[in-house]
Formats: structure tokens, sequence, C-alpha cells
């Protein structure tokens, strides 16, 4: 991960270091990867929103540059995160999925939420400030829950329309105002399957940047009810076996973590290592 939160990286006066070049969900690539020299990319004609120092990343000074839209230089091509995440570079994929969520920050709080006027970014601090009255943004989170359901050995796996075809997962759910995690874990699974929960237990949390979430993962035991599927949601809902299951979702996901951390307390194997 790079180390973050650097003063002399916060000023983007300086012209060296790398930098990546991000929009909503994509990064700008040539031949030789995600990163170009930052003096060369000043360079270009970029619509650039904001740039954003990041912190050191494998020894050099990287930074971000947000865009408007997706521009097109020659040589290049715009990858997405989702693909970086499934190629399986751990670090690389960190510190791409704090760049795009400061990116994304920076998009939608080009204009102040209160009055309109244009934000102005802070000198030194990770904040948006709006000039005339004085509302402040910083990059915020939205915690969310995931939580396997689980029934002897048997686990309650769903899909969405939106998965890869045949692919099925653990539910997730977005925490309402004023209800705890736990709370939010039993109503989801309810509105969404139809079934209760109970000993609800806490696994680890994972940054998930698509765009700005934190997922806080979760086992629960089944207590009751049958799978009625929640249509606009849930493709398909149903218990597997644990020595029978269907395509799952990438392994780098807290998902699988879930999925493949009660399979091997269940079956006495080495637990997973809970991917950063």
């Amino acid at each position: 991960m790079p180390t973050r939160w650097l003063p002399e990286l916060l000023d983007c006066e300086q012209l060296g270091g790398l930098a990546v070049v991000h929009h909503r969900q994509h990064f700008l690539s040539d031949s030789s990867g995600l990163f170009f020299p930052r003096a060369w990319l000043k360079k270009q004609d970029l619509p650039a929103i904001a740039e954003h120092g990041l912190g050191h990343f494998r020894g050099e000074p990287l930074y971000l540059i947000e865009l408007d839209h997706k521009a097109e230089l020659p040589g290049c091509s715009w990858q997405g995160l989702r693909q970086i995440m499934l190629e399986g570079d751990s670090e690389l994929f960190q510190m791409l999925g704090y760049a795009a969520q400061i990116g994304t920050w920076a998009s939608d709080n080009q204009f102040c939420g209160g009055c309109a006027t244009p934000m102005e970014l802070v000198a030194g601090e990770r904040a948006m400030h709006c000039p005339r009255c004085n509302l402040r943004q910083y990059p915020q989170l939205s915690p969310s829950m995931i939580v396997l359901v689980t029934r002897g050995d048997e686990v309650l796996l769903a899909r969405s329309p939106r998965f890869v075809t045949g692919v099925y997962s653990t539910l997730a759910g977005f925490v309402e105002p004023g209800e705890s995690v736990e709370q939010c874990v039993a109503r989801e699974v309810r509105e969404e399957v139809g079934v209760e929960v109970c000993d609800i237990e806490y696994q680890g949390s994972q940054n998930w940047p698509f765009p700005h979430s934190l997922m806080l993962g979760f086992h629960a035991r089944y207590a009751g009810g049958e799978i009625v599927r929640q249509e606009a949601e849930i493709e398909d809902a149903r218990w597997f076996s644990i020595h029978e299951m269907p395509p799952l979702p990438a392994s780098r996901s807290i998902a699988r973590y879930l999925i493949d951390l009660y399979v091997a307390r269940r079956l006495g194997l080495a637990e997973p290592v809970l991917p950063g």
C-alpha cells in the first residue's frame, strides 16, 4: 500500500514522480502499464478535474489525476478496476482502489451541495471547501454488510442478474440510518430471500472501492423460513452442500473468503487469509 497523508505529496506544485489517470472506476494504461511520468502527463491536453498526492508506491511518489471524461491518448486504453482486481496483484489493487475512491470523491464534489458554488481543494488536507458557505467535504465510506447464511453442511447462496453467468454468491446490502450492522444483516437476509437468521458473527472487513464501500463480513446461522426471492434483486437463491458448490465469486473478494472460511472450518482445513 502507498504511504499516505504526506504533506509534501498533498502539495501538487512539483512535477516529479509518477501518476495514475482515473475516471469512474477506470484507469488509463499503455504497453508499460498504469503508471505514467507525471511531468509528461502535465504536457498532455487532459480534461483534469483535480490532482491528488497519494503517497509513495514501490519507492516512487505517486499522484492521481482525475478526469472529467475518458480522454484518448495515442497508444493508450482504459482498464477497469474490476479487471485489475481479477489479475491478482493485491498491492496494486489496494493502491488503485484507494486512488479510485479519492478520484470519485473529487468528481462527485466539484460543486457545493449547499449552495452550488464550485468547490476548492484545501491545501495540505484531503478536503474540499466551499468559499461561499464554508462547507467542507471529506472522503466518505458507505458501510455495508455481506453475509454467508449457513445450515450445517449447507450454505445459502444467491445470484443477481448483474453477476457473471452461473456464479452464486453471499447476500449483501447497505446499512440504513438508525440500525446496527447486525440489524442490517437480519433485515437484508429477510428482504432478499425471506428467511430468518441468528448467531450473527463478524468475520472481517474489506475495502470495496466500487465506488466507496467498506464491506463488513459475517456468518449467520439459519433460524427458519422458506426461501422467497426479492425478484427485483435476486435472480435465484438456493441451499448448496459444501461438498457440491456452484461457480463462486473471485478469490480476491470478501464474499469468496466468507465461503472458503466456512468450508475450511466444517472440513477441518487450513483457514484462508482475508484479502487486503
